[in-house]
């Protein structure tokens, strides 16, 4: 197995762990535990930071794969990865944004930005998973 390859489970990894971090982020803030809550969220920032750099690596040593199965399962993965896509490209900024304005004690400006940026995050974390087992794991075996 090469590097690239490698990097397609870890990758899925990485998107499930900054989902669970996330969750576990806002389980957190809604008990009011605002030390946890900042910890995991950095954490989820870290986790999906890393992520990027691993996925960046595997396009360039592998290109992008294209999805081998046909009819409704190609079409349901599409649409799964092109609303990926683009809310991933969204939610970079915002989550920086909301971090930066959580770290800075904006805490009104963070809590408006955040609940729209955590479910968008969650959403990319998730389907990001999905992305990669539907790629790698079943359409293989189709």
């Amino acid at each position: 197995m090469s590097l690239g390859d490698a990097l397609a489970p870890l990758n899925a990894a990485l998107n499930a762990s900054a989902g669970t971090l996330l969750f576990l982020g806002w389980r957190a803030i809604k008990r009011g535990d605002r030390v946890t809550h900042r910890r995991l969220m950095i954490g989820a920032v870290a986790v999906s930071a890393v992520f990027l750099l691993s996925y960046l690596t595997r396009v360039a040593l592998t290109g992008t794969h294209r999805f081998p199965g046909e009819g409704w399962l190609r079409w349901l993965y599409l649409a799964i990865l092109v609303s990926h896509t683009i809310l991933a490209v969204a939610v970079a900024p915002m989550a920086l944004r909301s971090l930066a304005l959580g770290w800075t004690g904006r805490i009104e400006r963070h809590r408006r930005l955040a609940r729209v940026t955590f479910p968008i995050w969650l959403y990319v974390s998730g389907t990001g998973v999905v992305v990669y087992l539907l790629l790698y794991q079943v359409a293989p075996r189709l």
